[in-house]
């Protein structure tokens, strides 16, 4: 849950509450393109500076090809 509740702060303050969305659909493009920054391009102090992208797919095995 802390996890979780973390990422929506960030989502909320970060996001959210910076813009005036026109509706449903432009909300969800937006918040969309934020998470997409989120995961793939902001450091995370608590990763030591790597983005969640580069944590997980970091940790996965290596795939050998046969």
């Amino acid at each position: 849950n802390v996890m979780v509740e973390r990422l929506w702060r960030s989502v909320k303050y970060e996001e959210v509450y910076l813009r005036a969305y026109g509706g449903v659909s432009e909300a969800r493009a937006s918040i969309g393109r934020y998470l997409s920054f989120y995961n793939g391009r902001r450091p995370h102090s608590s990763l030591a500076a790597r983005t969640p992208d580069q944590a997980y797919f970091d940790n996965l095995p290596v795939m050998m090809a046969a």
